[in-house]
């Protein structure tokens, strides 16, 4: 396999260093369609439709994209919350696709993960020092040595020690957030799952929790799969970005190049929604505007599922699919026919 073929099968970088930490191939997660009233089911939906990436340890890639395009569920399959359709899940060289829950025992300690909305994340009969200690307890750990666990990773992510015994709806959503993140460090993982860390709250408090999570993953050397739709925060966090559009990866690459010369359009229509600080600049830029809703995953367009929406669309964007290929240095990749051309120089 050529290193053109090898990145645009795996959606990450082929640089021939060290193996990858999580790999993911051709993920794919079809849900039942919804039966009508006179009972006959529904079309499926294809939530996921081959998804392939690549994150190294320490690294952090961003996952963004519309509300249902997939970027949650894929997740959730990592993380096996949800059976993946087919594809594959490799962790530290192990596939763990289909693992039964007994041999996944012991995986999940090493691959944890952080919810969008603390409260509901958060079991409300339960006292903080149960809610970080059931994970080591499930790993077979003693009761004492978990609560002193819990007690120190309280005061890793910024919460008081004493305040163990009180239940969650006692703190404020940052610092709910902060005790689902301290739950998802218990086991010391080595990559946490991130869906929409930070959406549900402030943004004085969203800063907090991202610099919170930065601290940690340079103290820890943890690996994030960082999901959100906010650009800007996954532009301050990540190292390299993967956009999603109807279950699909349509760019990838070192967020440097995604931001500074998005090849896809519709990378290029998400960040020009991005407001910027400088109302001049604001004012003087080009804003792209979509016409139209996302198609539904149960009835995808032919050919690219984006051509609907853009307004580079030709015939051959509507009757074959376009690969996500390397577009440009860096081994950046698009799936587009018509990608825009990577800047001179």
């Amino acid at each position: 396999m050529s290193a053109l073929e090898t990145v645009a099968a795996t959606g990450g970088p082929a640089d021939g260093g060290a193996p990858p930490l999580l790999s993911v191939r051709d993920l794919v997660k079809t849900f039942p369609g919804r039966r009508t009233r006179g009972g006959r089911a529904g079309a499926p939906v294809r939530a996921v439709d081959g998804v392939g990436f690549d994150i190294a340890a320490g690294e952090t890639l961003g996952l963004v994209g519309e509300s249902g395009c997939g970027k949650s569920t894929t997740g959730r399959m990592v993380v096996r919350l949800l059976e993946p359709t087919s594809g594959s899940v490799t962790f530290d060289g192990r596939d763990i696709s289909h693992l039964s829950a007994r041999a996944l025992r012991p995986v999940r300690r090493h691959v944890q993960m952080v919810f969008q909305d603390p409260f509901s994340s958060l079991n409300p009969r339960q006292t903080v020092a149960r809610i970080i200690s059931d994970p080591m307890l499930a790993q077979g750990s003693g009761a004492a040595d978990a609560r002193k666990r819990a007690a120190e990773l309280m005061d890793l992510v910024g919460l008081i020690p004493e305040h163990l015994d009180r239940y969650p709806h006692e703190f404020s959503g940052g610092q709910a957030q902060r005790i689902g993140i301290a739950r998802s460090l218990a086991t010391r993982p080595r990559l946490i799952i991130a869906d929409e860390p930070v959406s549900a709250l402030d943004v004085s408090i969203q800063a907090q929790i991202v610099n919170l999570m930065e601290t940690l993953q340079r103290e820890l050397g943890l690996a994030y799969l960082f999901i959100a739709h906010d650009l800007s925060v996954v532009k301050r966090v990540c190292d390299r970005v993967a956009v999603m559009y109807l279950g699909r990866i349509v760019e990838i690459g070192h967020k440097a190049q995604v931001y500074g010369a998005p090849a896809h359009p519709y990378t290029r229509a998400l960040l020009s929604a991005v407001p910027l600080p400088d109302p001049a600049a604001e004012r003087a830029r080009e804003r792209i505007v979509l016409l139209g809703d996302p198609p539904s995953p149960a009835h995808p367009p032919a050919g690219c599922t984006f051509h609907p929406r853009c307004h580079k669309a030709r015939e051959i964007c509507r009757t074959e699919a376009p690969l996500l290929q390397i577009t440009g240095p860096g081994q950046r990749q698009a799936a587009c026919h018509f990608p825009e051309p990577a800047p001179a120089g």
